[in-house]
């Protein structure tokens, strides 16, 4: 195939238009093109309200094209030669991004892999999940971050990666060959949405299924024992029956998330190397995706998906505070996974179509900002503000919130968003909630971001407190083969301190399996 590039597109365009553009490069007839194939699709908003998409094309023609490079497009997915293995299996702790694929490469390679998840399955985790946000009734075992999926099942599915590596594209091409629309092989900042995320976590964990893996839900990882300076055997909870089991193995992954609290104190119990990391406290806010559009695009043209935005500024007093995991037409979600405790977080569907638009609002928090030396300090830091939030907002599950207008001001302001957070909001001042330096940092960086998105700062738009599960406030130290300090003990993703996000977290976790494979070879 011939890679055409630079092909200009309105934003309404049509299959008849990208031919059109396509013979006005190439100089060919439509009758020339046997078959075409977008290869990258990005939105050129420079110029504003002038947008335009601007895409890479490979075709096939029966016509000596001169002057365009050769290109094969790869939709290949994951691929190992299958041994006939009839060893231990190998045990995965956690079934997000970094499991599932570590658990589809061993499967795939014949290693039969046995995976335990302390929630459930994502049919059944949905309904968990509806429960709390329509009742304020929570599962603290299968919650918007324990289950089938991880954290990233509920969230806007953003895949932040580049295909030249080829890691990242095996993952792609994975998610597609599971069912993800196609267009997110090609498609800058190219997302999945939350409800695509579900069929497909089913659809990977029923190929690891019938290529030999195993996966346990409902099965709470609480220990494992050592012989010989290695790792013999693991212990979980059945959570249905509420028994312990055993099962020997000589290999553990350890693919837990940032919230799995529990898991790192089994690590401290066995004195596993572990270092203190800076990590991230702040809010959700919300806007109208209307005045998103307008001030990214400069129209709120129904042909352009819904914008989104990246922000950061460095403060004066030395910190940092920026937007993450922005959700156009989204909603913010409660995200609790302990009792007596409001943790919030962001997600969207595919077609992005809410009326509101929201992201994480961060302050940077360094090991220098909770006092003790206990390595799990951090998470006794998120702890604290969390179950404060709980208290303050009324202990019903509803989340505290606050005008920009009144957080800035201090005057109490009418909330005019209807914001998306299930079960509800109460109106609270959020400087009780935080240290000063996370309201003072937020109080100083809301005027910087609403001089680059106008409106951003406006005194309607609406805080809703914490986010503070953006990352892991402790990093597993491992070896270059993922090796933590015991023979047979690995560690990867974002609950190792290695990943962030689905497709880095994936990769960490292929990469782990694939030191398995060695390490069992």
């Amino acid at each position: 195939m011939k890679l055409i590039k630079e092909i200009k597109l309105k934003p309404n365009f049509e299959e008849k238009d990208l031919i059109f553009a396509i013979c006005k490069k190439t100089k060919l007839s439509k009758n020339d093109i046997e078959k075409y194939e977008i290869l990258k699709m990005g939105l050129d908003a420079r110029k504003k309200p002038n947008i335009f998409y601007v895409l890479n094309v490979a075709i096939e023609t029966n016509k000596n094209l001169v002057g365009f490079e050769d290109v094969i497009p790869d939709h290949a997915g994951l691929e190992y030669k299958k041994i006939n293995f009839n060893g231990l299996s190998p045990v995965i702790v956690g079934f997000g991004p970094s499991g599932m694929f570590a658990a589809l490469v061993l499967s795939l390679a014949g290693f039969k892999p046995i995976v335990l998840e302390q929630g459930k399955c994502v049919e059944e985790r949905m309904q968990d999940v509806e429960k709390f946000w329509q009742h304020g009734v929570l599962n603290e075992f299968s919650n918007v971050q324990f289950g089938e999926g991880g954290a990233g099942t509920f969230s806007d599915g953003k895949l932040n990666t580049t295909l030249n590596n080829e890691y990242c594209k095996r993952v792609i091409n994975e998610f597609i060959l599971n069912g993800a629309p196609k267009e997110i092989y090609y498609k800058n900042k190219a997302h999945i949405g939350t409800d695509n995320l579900r069929k497909i976590v089913k659809n990977i964990r029923q190929k690891i299924i019938k290529n030999g893996g195993k996966i346990i839900f409902n099965a709470k990882f609480m220990n494992f024992d050592i012989q010989n300076a290695q790792i013999n055997s693991v212990q979980y909870l059945n959570l249905l029956d509420n028994k312990l089991y055993n099962i020997c193995t000589n290999n553990l992954i350890l693919a837990v998330g940032h919230s799995a609290y529990s898991t790192f104190t089994v690590l401290k119990d066995h004195k596993v190397a572990m270092r203190k990391k800076p990590f991230a406290v702040g809010v959700r806010i919300e806007h109208k995706q209307e005045l998103i559009n307008i001030a990214q695009y400069g129209t709120n043209n129904q042909f352009l998906p819904s914008a989104d935005y990246k922000l950061a500024v460095h403060l004066p007093n030395g910190r940092s505070v920026f937007t993450f995991c922005m959700c156009p037409g989204g909603k913010v979600v409660a995200s609790s996974s302990q009792k007596n405790s409001i943790v919030t977080n962001g997600m969207s569907n595919f077609a992005r179509n809410e009326q509101n638009a929201n992201s994480a609002l961060l302050v940077n928090v360094t090991p220098n900002d909770f006092e003790g030396e206990d390595i799990l300090e951090g998470f006794k830091f998120q702890h604290k503000i969390e179950q404060e939030a709980f208290k303050i907002a009324g202990s019903n599950y509803f989340a505290p919130a606050q005008n920009v207008g009144s957080f800035l001001s201090g005057n109490i302001l009418s909330n005019n968003i209807n914001s998306s957070y299930k079960p509800g909001i109460t109106m609270c001042d959020l400087t009780q909630l935080f240290p000063e330096f996370i309201s003072t940092s937020l109080k100083q960086a809301l005027p910087l971001f609403g001089k680059k998105i106008k409106g951003f700062d406006d005194e309607s738009a609406l805080l809703i407190a914490p986010e503070t599960r953006s990352s892991c406030p402790v990093q597993v130290i491992r070896d270059e083969h993922f090796i933590c300090t015991i023979k047979g003990l690995f560690a990867c993703g974002e609950g190792a301190g290695y990943a962030g996000g689905i497709v880095s977290s994936a990769v960490d976790g292929i990469k782990c399996a694939e030191n398995i494979l060695k390490n069992i070879n």
